[in-house]
């Protein structure tokens, strides 16, 4: 589903899981984008990051105005795919079915303290490592610490939990270079699991709300980002429209 030149996978949560299973099964490498409104904003002014996200084996849709335009293109079964429900759903199947994991993001501890948090939750989950990068591109040292760490850890899944638009790009970028199956760009999934900020209540993720109390939390952080992204989105959104419903008349 084409998205404002994002191509939007059409996906719920048990499609996104038998996607991710088979392309272990397969030893199909590959990465995940977890993409909302902010992300495909990002993407508007940044062709290179379209790309990116156009390149992806998934971009699930993390926002509900991803599952509402879905749907109104027909797409019935489209639901919301979001980072931290989808995080938790892997690990869920994880000990059963013997899949290996690897964080890699967060600040002040935050990767250890969801691999305890996960491990505890989830018996028998094999997380096999984790990396805290520094705020700032890796140098050559940390580069090759990283690719060693993950190559001794195996893992089928690469947990990225890093701001949008640099979990996108170090996906991109670092695919080819570590052994690991899938990558996947989950963001604040992180905090949220490790139990650093608080999740919106569940009727506010459902009915599009979960922006209007994450602003509510950190407003300094990200008014800019809501308060000009959304307005913009909507309107690109019905020029988008616009135009698919004048070239339907005019075919």
């Amino acid at each position: 589903m084409n998205v404002l030149g994002v191509g939007v996978s059409v996906l719920n949560l048990p499609a996104a899981l038998a996607a991710l299973a088979g392309a272990v099964a397969t030893r199909s490498k590959g990465y995940v984008c977890v993409t909302g409104v902010h992300g495909v904003s990002e993407a508007q002014a940044d062709p290179a990051l379209r790309r990116i996200h156009n390149r992806a084996f998934l971009v699930t849709p993390d926002g509900m105005p991803m599952v509402w335009l879905g749907r109104l293109a027909g797409h019935r079964a489209m639901d919301r795919v979001y980072g931290p429900d989808l995080m938790t759903l892997v690990m869920r199947e994880s000990p059963a079915r013997g899949w290996r994991h690897f964080l890699y993001g967060g600040a002040n501890g935050t990767a250890e303290k969801l691999r305890a948090v996960l491990t505890a939750k989830f018996p028998g989950l094999d997380i096999a490592g984790s990396y805290e990068p520094p705020f700032r591109p890796l140098n050559g040292a940390e580069q090759a610490a990283l690719g060693a760490q993950v190559a001794a850890a195996r893992p089928d899944f690469f947990w990225v939990g890093l701001s949008t638009p640099k979990q996108e790009r170090f996906m991109a970028e670092y695919l080819p270079r570590l052994d690991a199956t899938v990558m996947l760009g989950v963001g604040a999934a992180f905090d949220i699991l490790a139990g650093n900020i608080a999740q919106a209540p569940r009727w506010m993720q459902r009915s599009g709300l979960e922006w209007f109390y994450r602003l509510c939390r950190e407003p300094r952080r990200l008014g800019p980002r809501y308060l000009v992204n959304n307005p913009l989105f909507a309107l690109r959104i019905a020029a988008q429209l616009s135009g698919l419903r004048r070239y339907k008349l005019e075919a």
